[in-house]
């Protein structure tokens, strides 16, 4: 064994990785077995060990993925071994005790895969962590909710992977019993199911939730569209006919229905408005209640939590949709409507200078991400657990700078890859020093909360409010959306049902 080749020892068998510049990386290590066969749609099963040296260079193939941004063809003829893990260590010696930060993509529920170049973890394992970085299924391989199959299977990979890691993290220096999971957008969701799961109870110590979206399915709702997916393929929506269909084929099915969303609006209710057809289902088993519920009754009061948004979550899909400065009243009307019904005129009196286009960016945000981190974090609080609370508030340089603090804009900043990867895109083609400064903000908190210190500004609670604004000068500051805030009082996240 060299520094150019370390070796660990685990549960399975020995892996030998690959040195970089004060680091250990570990890459493609498989945490269960391939999810085909008589294995598809079942819950992850304990990878087989192996003899020998197994090399752990080179990531694993990802799960089938949806057509958005060109992923499916990253997909294809890849490889069945999609639940592989990656592990990054400054230091890997069994006796280390590092904190250890499990990173959990988003995607919508439909794409991700832990090889992309954003996620790459030496960067923040250099702060004195080991990172880990997973691939789980998504689409209706991971989420659809299929007869005879369980629900959230892709929430069930996350729960072996955070399992792999109680068992094994030891020996590459890290402390299984200083785990925090973190992850933004769909990984965020993730966090927050993970939270009111029984079977990740006692897995992780600290979360860290980036953009929560606000869309879990009650099991009609996902029942519904799981029957919408086995329509396009003249099938039934069970283990058996949807077993027939190649792994690589049955994501075409989503992207179909997630096309055709909108002709059912009374059908999907609200979420037909967002072609993602795909959620974490609240099924009274895997997911047993919705997140807000869970935490309101205490399941997070012995979890330390960071939770938080983009100030301009939503200007980035308006952006990749074409809408921007194309909104009319009448879509303005529509959203509100849809999305905040009966607090129509409270959004107005609100904000009574917001023209067509702000009414319509807020409630898309305020519904899909805003609130939905917000009141988690006030579930949270309320039930007597800790959380602090952020706000990303440094407008995106890229994509002509029209996208302000947008949706996605944190992912770079809290990796420190501000030059790899699609989000890359929203920092410019040469990223300003401030984000250079903006990610080592990021990172120091990140990993000072991982370790035990906290991230570097005061717990939130319901009277002060106090919150971190990430800008070219961090500030700690009041709650700064306390209008939209107000418009929102009382309302209630939980499973979305069938007929909106």
């Amino acid at each position: 064994m060299s520094a150019d080749e370390p070796e660990v020892r685990t549960t399975a068998g020995v892996l030998r990785g690959e040195g970089e510049p004060g680091l250990a990386a570990f890459r493609g290590i498989p945490f269960a077995q391939p999810p085909v066969g008589a294995l598809r749609f079942g819950a992850p099963r304990a990878v087989r060990g192996w003899d020998g040296v197994r090399k752990a260079v080179a990531y694993g193939p990802p799960p089938p993925q949806a057509s958005a941004f060109g992923m499916d063809a990253l997909s294809q003829d890849t490889g069945d071994d999609w639940l592989t893990l990656n592990v990054w260590t400054p230091d890997h010696g069994s006796g280390a005790g590092l904190p250890v930060m499990v990173w959990l993509y988003g995607g919508a529920y439909t794409i991700g895969m832990a090889s992309l170049p954003e996620y790459d973890g030496g960067r923040l394992a250099r702060e004195g962590v080991v990172v880990v970085t997973l691939n789980y299924r998504v689409g209706i391989e991971g989420f659809g909710l299929i007869e005879g199959a369980p629900a959230n299977r892709g929430l069930l990979d996350q729960v072996a992977a955070l399992e792999w890691v109680r068992e094994n993290i030891r020996a590459f220096g890290g402390d299984p019993d200083r785990v925090t999971v973190f992850g933004e957008s769909a990984g965020a969701g993730s966090v927050a199911a993970l939270l009111a799961m029984p079977r990740a109870a006692g897995l992780f110590r600290r979360a860290v939730a980036q953009s929560v979206p606000g869309t879990f399915f009650s099991a009609e709702l996902a029942a519904d569209f799981a029957g919408a997916f086995a329509d396009e393929l003249g099938l039934r929506p069970t283990v058996a006919d949807l077993g027939s269909v190649a792994p690589s084929r049955l994501p075409a099915a989503g992207d179909a229905v997630g096309a055709s969303m909108r002709r059912s609006l009374k059908r999907w209710g609200p979420v037909a408005h967002t072609s993602v057809p795909l959620a974490p289902v609240v099924d009274g088993d895997v997911l047993p209640v919705d997140p807000w519920q869970a935490l309101a009754d205490g399941a997070g009061r012995d979890v330390e939590l960071v939770v938080g948004h983009t100030r301009d979550e939503y200007r980035l899909f308006m952006a990749l949709g074409g809408m921007i400065g194309e909104v009319t009243e009448g879509q303005a009307a529509v959203a509100l409507e849809v999305f905040a019904p009966g607090r129509e005129d409270a959004y107005r009196a609100a904000f009574p200078d917001a023209g067509p286009e702000e009414l319509y960016e807020l409630v898309n945000s305020d519904w899909l991400f805003r609130m939905p981190s917000l009141l988690l974090a006030e579930a949270q609080v309320g039930a007597g657990g800790r959380a602090h609370f952020y706000e990303l508030t440094w407008a995106a340089p890229g994509m002509g700078g029209g996208l302000g603090a947008c949706h996605g804009l944190d992912v770079p900043l809290v990796f420190g890859n501000l030059s790899g990867g699609l989000p890359a895109i929203l920092l410019g083609e040469t990223p300003p020093p401030e984000a250079e400064e903006l990610s080592a903000h990021f990172r120091s908190a990140w990993t000072g909360f991982a370790s035990g210190e906290g991230p570097g500004w005061p717990a939130y609670d319901l009277e002060r409010r106090l919150v971190q604004l990430f800008d070219t000068s961090p500030a700690v500051a009041a709650y700064p959306e306390e209008a939209a805030r107000e418009v929102w009082r009382g309302h209630v996240f939980g499973a979305l049902p069938l007929g909106g």
